[in-house]
């Protein structure tokens, strides 16, 4: 025979409060779902909130006069179980209010009935000196936040939650992993990407605010989650004009699909903004100060060719793989991955973005190489050996490295260009000495270019102990890129010094573009008549060439046709 187990006060507390979380969720849904109220029934859903509202607060004084003593059997965490309680019930109060506050207002709602104006007053009353408290403590501490979507455990000190939830965060630890407990007293590590400051006690806008209702809808709808909880509506409700909507890589962190470190693409950006920052800007020639002659092409009568023009920097690299890349959601699609690369000086881009693809295989999806075996010739895109030229004299100059994705995503079709990570490597040190030839392993950090001690995924630092062996292997996980400078010697810097004085692209191109600028020196320099003549000069190959470099199929092609004819000429000669 069983027997039937007693509940006890704290318990049936518990429950009471839970139906009372039914009850509101319902109210608010109807609220929500009613465009306009008729006056009748806006004055019901008031009163009906009012109602609530008290039933809310004698649920909790019922709760302050409880003791352990008073419990039939032994409870586990008694206290904290109670002090947990008494917050669902003072953040449930808040919510009323504020709904009770939003109702009174409303264009619809103009008349209350006395007794309705007596209870608000009465309430206000109340705990006007305890909300003005419980607001300054909120601005002071920040503990409390609430949850964007749903998560779930990774590792076993994680912190599995829903969405809507209210956290107190305990510890605010700098890797983006907080200490947090919820309202059943768990404690665990949760990503500080999923919260928001908890504002509920804001006084939230009018309903008839429908801009702010829009905006306030298509950031829920960037988060994922369409599902709202009640908590979550009244932080969004409240949180007035000033939300501003989620950009792509935050609501795709939020969902959990990337890493916090990932951002939207800085130098993608960069290059969408014209042609400041494609090869094609620095191929064309500017004049010198003067007005009396180009600034890096100049003519050499005893040689018939153009003159090699030295810079500050002249570099070829290989770039060789990058390994340990975060692995993105499924909710995603992934249509390319490379690495851009431009000159850069710690604050602003120095010179044309060049971008390389990166090949990948299914099994070992981590880990990017360039430059593959392919049959024939190697297509530009793919090739990882790179040039770098440029007359700056700035001693922080180097190259940034932007490892990235083009993705598409399965749910909106919408496109982007992530960062997956970011590395600079200065090209001099502190003595103004060059880099030495070896090569080099960069790690890469989060964030953008301008951020600093961003990681691009917290959760492999976190997860390090204190040991040397588990930092060296903590180490060993990080995302990185491996680049190889390489040496030049006597000829290559004369080709080199052929090109315009500040440029970055691959090295199969090279024997293109001075092909391109002997030919801008015969027809500007050497064929013209009169130097002073302004007339116009019908040239094909000088009015499209600089777009082509922006077109890699098209140089692949120019390049085979000019292989086959240096091939022919040296048949000939031998002939």
């Amino acid at each position: 025979m069983s027997v039937k187990k007693t509940r006890g006060p704290l318990q049936n507390i518990i429950t009471v409060t839970d139906d009372l979380k039914r009850q509101f969720d319902d109210l608010l849904q109807e609220t929500l779902e009613k465009d306009v109220l008729e006056p009748r029934t806006g004055k019901d859903v008031y009163k009906r909130c009012l109602h609530l509202k008290n039933l809310v607060q004698k649920n909790r004084d019922a709760l302050q006069g409880l003791k352990k003593a008073d419990e039939p059997g032994p409870v586990g965490n008694y206290d904290l179980r109670k002090d947990e309680e008494d917050r669902r019930l003072e953040q449930l109060s808040r919510h009323l209010r504020n709904l009770a506050k939003t109702l009174a207002h409303g264009e619809d709602v103009k008349e209350t009935s006395g007794d309705e104006e007596e209870s608000e007053e009465e309430y206000e009353e109340e705990e006007e000196g305890d909300e003005e408290e419980e607001e300054d403590k909120l601005d002071a501490t920040a503990k409390h936040f609430i949850t964007l979507g749903d998560f779930q455990a990774q590792q076993k000190e994680d912190l599995t939650f829903q969405k809507g939830e209210v956290l107190q965060i305990l510890d605010k630890k700098p890797d983006g992993w907080w200490v947090a407990q919820n309202s059943k007293g768990v404690h665990g590590l949760v990503p500080k990407t999923y919260l928001q400051l908890y504002k509920g006690a804001e006084q939230s806008p009018s309903p008839s605010d429908e801009e702010t209702e829009n905006e306030e809808e298509s950031a829920a709808e960037n988060v994922g989650n369409t599902n709202r909880s009640a908590e979550d509506t009244i932080s969004q409700i409240s949180s007035s004009k000033k939300t501003q909507e989620l950009s792509a890589a935050e609501a795709l962190a939020t969902m959990g699909t990337i890493p916090s470190g990932f951002r939207t693409s800085t130098l993608s950006h960069f290059l969408e903004q014209g042609d400041q920052y494609k090869a094609s800007r620095y191929l064309h020639l500017d004049l010198t100060p003067s007005q009396l002659c180009f600034k890096d092409l100049l003519w050499d009568s005893e040689k018939g060719g153009i003159l090699p023009l030295p810079s500050q920097v002249s570099i070829f690299l290989t770039l060789w793989s990058c390994k340990m890349i975060p692995l993105p959601g499924a909710s995603i699609q992934i249509l390319s991955r490379h690495v851009r690369l431009c000159l850069f000086d710690g604050s602003k881009v120095l010179s044309n973005i060049h971008t390389v693809r990166a090949s990948w295989l299914p099994k070992n999806s981590r880990t990017w190489t360039f430059s593959p075996r392919v049959t024939g010739i190697l297509p530009s895109l793919l090739d990882g050996d790179c040039f770098l030229r440029s007359g700056n004299p700035s001693p922080e100059l180097g190259i940034l490295f932007e490892v990235g994705v083009t993705y598409i995503r399965n749910s909106t079709g919408e496109r982007g260009d992530l960062s997956c990570g970011w590395t600079f490597l200065k090209l001099f040190d502190v003595n103004g000495i060059p880099l030495s030839t070896r090569t080099y392993e960069l790690t890469l950090n989060g964030g953008t270019p301008h951020e600093r001690g961003v990681e691009v995924d917290p959760s492999i630092s976190r997860r390090a102990s204190s040991g040397i062996f588990h930092q060296i292997i903590t180490q060993r996980r990080q995302p990185r890129l491996l680049v190889k400078i390489r040496s030049l010697d006597t000829r290559r810097k004369e080709i080199l010094n052929l090109l315009p004085e500040t440029l970055v692209g691959s090295i199969c191109h090279i024997p293109l573009v001075v092909f391109y600028r002997q030919i801008l020196g015969d027809v500007l320099l050497k064929q013209r008549s009169n130097v002073q003549s302004t007339d116009l000069i019908c040239n094909p190959v000088l009015a499209t060439f600089p777009r082509l470099m922006e077109q890699t199929d098209v140089m692949d092609a120019l390049r085979m046709g000019r292989k086959r004819e240096l091939f022919e000429e040296i048949r000939e000669e031998r002939c």
